[in-house]
């Protein structure tokens, strides 16, 4: 076992040598919006990678903000406790960790479920705490890293939009944004000069195999590397029994990886360029064969009906989409004046069939197909939110593309380095 980390050691110095990893001007001041403990575990998995790394950051907030499913600034504290109780280890071979006292202090709660078609709702402990750190008194900007949906940070735009000035975003998008359709909506619409990076698909190449978004690749990471020798080793096996998915991590590597000011730059979290407008349609009718959209683009269906004695922003009718073997259900609001509307984001290429379901008539039973092509932002239209200078997403080159997925080679081809230089740290925790 030692001769072999050994030779992976070896590998890494020599990988380093060549590609080059360069630290980044200034230690950056990081903030966390996590939906760790909903309805994917692998921010548990990129949150014990940043626990392990924490001495490369000033972390700043770890905010829970569950668009989808169960989870909790709870699980955030579960997390940090395996930490402590690794501490020690880590310590013995790299000073600057963060404390464990200090990051359940900057633990917050955010919001839970995704907001109606209006984009924000009400603020919370997580979108009030995003505020003060982006407020404090520092040349340096705020970096909100968000690895679920969007509603903390555009309440947080909405409450305090002055804040705009003082951060910048990396979204791990993609499926994220089928949740956070609408806040998303929000952000675009309300704050196209945001610093904004909008990473929809790069990210699989981390963990994908290249015809297989979502997919995670089998290896014996595990068995080497990470092992049950700590706490939290023995937690990591809990998450796709051990195998390393990390969809979230990506944005931490972009932070530790160069400057991060210049997103077109080569780096382990990724490389960008700019777009100036998000791709969105807006429909009064159903979709046909006939009709496309670029993955990850903003359906908007918007339909009149009876002018009925209802709240505004209440559910009214659902969207019914096919999901594997199971149905998934999106909400659709009443928004006055007989307007019902829906956002619907798919977040792949795919010919998609929905129905429409609700007790008004007009709206019942309606169904649809659309073809969802494969690159994105896609062909513009009428109904795009524009956006200003600084909204950078995945590469459209086609060289770049990791079979199935766009920008993905900006990020595959430094996954053994990736991994490589985690095993020294998971070596720690295994003496």
């Amino acid at each position: 076992m030692k001769i072999q980390f050994y030779i992976f050691c070896f590998l890494n110095f020599y990988l380093t040598a060549v590609y080059g990893q360069k630290l980044p001007p200034a230690v950056p001041r990081i903030l966390i919006s996590t939906d760790i403990g909903g309805t994917d575990p692998d921010d548990n998995q990129s949150l014990a990678h940043l626990l392990m790394y924490s001495d490369k950051f000033e972390i700043e907030g770890l905010v829970s903000s569950p668009s989808y499913g169960n989870g909790s600034k709870q699980e955030i504290l579960r997390m940090i406790g395996l930490y402590e109780k690794d501490l020690p280890k880590l310590q013995k071979h790299q000073q600057g960790f963060a404390q464990p006292e200090y990051l359940r202090s900057i633990s917050k709660q955010g919001y839970h479920g995704n907001v109606s078609f209006i984009g924000c709702s009400k603020a919370t402990e997580g979108s009030d705490w995003i505020i003060k750190c982006a407020k404090k008194k520092t040349t340096l900007p705020l970096w909100v890293l968000c690895w679920g949906g969007l509603e903390d940070l555009a309440q947080a735009l909405h409450d305090s939009p002055d804040i705009q000035n003082k951060i910048r975003v990396y979204w791990i998008g993609g499926p994220n944004k089928k949740w956070s359709a609408n806040s998303y909506a929000y952000i675009a619409s309300n704050f196209p000069n945001l610093w904004f990076i909008e990473n929809n698909s790069s990210y699989y190449g981390l963990f994908s195999h290249s015809d297989e978004p979502d997919s995670v690749r089998i290896s014996d990471y595990y068995n080497k590397f990470i092992q049950d020798k700590s706490y939290l080793g023995r937690d990591f096996k809990n998450y796709y029994n051990g195998e390393v998915k990390m969809g979230d991590t990506p944005s931490l590597l972009y932070m530790m990886d160069g400057n991060p000011e210049d997103p077109t730059r080569e780096s382990w979290g990724g490389s960008f360029e700019k777009i100036n407008y998000s791709p969105r349609i807006v429909l009064n009718r159903t979709t046909t064969i006939k009709d496309s959209i670029a993955f990850c683009s903003i359906m908007e269906f918007r339909f009149s009906g009876p002018k009925i004695k209802a709240a505004k922003e209440s559910i009214q009718f659902s969207m019914e989409v096919p999901y594997g073997s199971t149905t998934q259900k999106w909400p659709g609001y009443y928004i006055g004046n007989g307007i019902f509307a829906i956002r619907y984001i798919p977040k792949k290429a795919e010919i998609l069939n929905y129905k429409f379901s609700s007790s008004i008539e007009e709206i019942n039973g309606r169904t649809g197909i659309i073809a969802v092509y494969n690159i994105w932002p896609g062909i513009k239209s009428r109904d795009d939110y524009p956006l200003g200078s600084n909204w950078f997403t995945d590469k459209q080159d086609k060289d770049l593309y990791f079979g199935k997925i766009q920008g993905g080679k900006t990020v595959s081809k430094w996954r053994e380095e990736i991994l490589l230089d985690w095993a020294e740290r998971w070596s720690w925790l295994n003496e």
